[in-house]
């Protein structure tokens, strides 16, 4: 074997690990902290700035280069989200109303708790009271690469339940994101939304499989919708809602897997990296990076991640096997659950996400929310994967062998 093929080999496993995705972002992130503090840092300002339009007649859509990541390229990483949504509540862990209650609960409480953390130390000024949602959201990509660490040890019960937290905080992420960060409603772009809807339920109904069908009415879609005053990376959640998942002329072939399946690496390796690379560049001033976590923003998100998670998870789950409404998964325990709880305080891309939208509007900001929303989710990690490593056995079972799920981690 030549050098070459052996390195092109060890690159081809190293993409095929269940972890890759989440080295790819975290080394996008830290990249990105590097440029910003660096003599690079004008031109990476200039770079994400930078004015991009596209125009057709009297028809434009102009906005600086961060703005198309995170309007639109960010819209194929929302797709995805809505592939697996769909699916899971098809045929997938959310399919099973008795399997979903205990995460649902957890995933409800881990919203609550954080939001109401980040409340007491901001409800003095209402523009930054705005960054309550930040800390609410669990990175699922970063919380199960954690989890994989850890290998053949963990359950696979414990998987799932943190899989299905994370598809609850999405859908929460979603909707919050749809009612609380959208305004200026044109009713005339919402009206296009509604029809285009209408066109893909109609090509779902005639079991049109073609993508790139539903692609062109998706692309109609994403711009009224980004004319609409509403987000426009809902368009992605709402059309992948419309992809079949059966094929009546090939029952063998899931339009909505295979699609899922192909875009994997793109938003693993691509969108993610690109979008954690646009918005991760923390700026640390000369008053140290202390006085800047000691803001009530970064602070609130902090604490809302480390704290907050853990412990809106555990309660809400406690209360609702207590109560007799939900049960703790076969294999799994408290202390397990504890830490799963632990590394939901992983918030990383969607806090990122919402925390751009939540202070879009603010002329000057004296603090970075980017900055609570990093050493939070990085704390998290730390600390879950510590205390997970601690109370999993120790001696590996096949029982306890983890799945190889269809997830949109990268």
């Amino acid at each position: 074997m030549t050098t070459f093929t052996h390195f092109r080999e060890k690159i081809r496993n190293f993409f095929a690990l269940d972890i890759a995705g989440g080295i790819v972002l975290a080394v996008s992130a830290l990249l990105a902290m590097i440029v910003a503090n660096s003599g690079l840092a004008d031109w990476y300002q200039h770079l994400l700035h930078l004015p991009i339009v596209v125009q057709v007649g009297n028809f434009e859509i102009a906005h600086s280069a961060v703005h198309w990541i995170n309007d639109g390229l960010m819209v194929i990483f929302f797709f995805l989200v809505g592939l697996e949504l769909k699916r899971e509540v098809l045929i997938g862990e959310l399919s099973d109303v008795k399997k979903i209650v205990l995460p649902a609960l957890g995933a409800v409480g881990g919203m609550l708790v954080p939001a109401l953390i980040y409340a007491v130390f901001n409800h003095q000024n209402p523009d930054l009271l705005k960054g309550w949602a930040i800390p609410s959201a669990t990175d699922i990509a970063f919380a199960l690469g954690v989890l994989t660490l850890l290998g053949k040890r963990v359950p696979l019960a414990l998987k799932v339940f943190l899989a299905s937290i994370a598809i609850f905080d999405d859908i929460g992420a979603i909707l919050v994101i749809a009612l609380f960060y959208s305004h200026g409603l044109s009713w005339t772009a919402l009206g296009v939304v509604a029809v285009t809807m209408l066109v893909l339920y109609a090509m779902n109904r005639m079991n049109v499989t073609r993508t790139t069908a539903y692609a062109l009415v998706g692309v109609i879609m994403w711009v009224a919708m980004l004319k609409s005053g509403i987000h426009a990376t809902l368009a992605g959640v709402i059309g992948a809602m419309f992809i079949p998942l059966t094929n009546d002329k090939d029952p063998n072939h899931s339009p909505l897997e295979t699609l899922e399946h192909d875009l994997h690496e793109t938003v693993s390796f691509v969108v993610l990296p690109i979008f954690a690379f646009a918005n991760a560049g923390i700026t640390f001033s000369s008053g140290g990076l202390m006085s800047q976590l000691a803001h009530s923003v970064p602070l609130g998100i902090a604490l809302g991640l480390v704290f907050g998670k853990p412990i809106g998870v555990m309660l809400f789950s406690w209360l609702g096997v207590k109560l007799g409404l939900a049960k703790l998964p076969e294999n799994v325990d408290w202390r397990q659950v504890l830490g799963v709880a632990m590394l939901c305080g992983i918030g990383f891309t969607m806090s990122l996400f919402i925390g751009g939208l939540a202070f879009a509007g603010l002329e000057t900001k004296v603090f970075d929310e980017r900055l609570g929303i990093v050493l939070g989710s990085l704390i998290a990690g730390i600390l879950g994967y510590a205390y997970l490593n601690k109370v999993l056995p120790k001696v590996e079972n096949n029982e306890f062998e983890a799945s190889k799920d269809h997830t949109y981690i990268p």
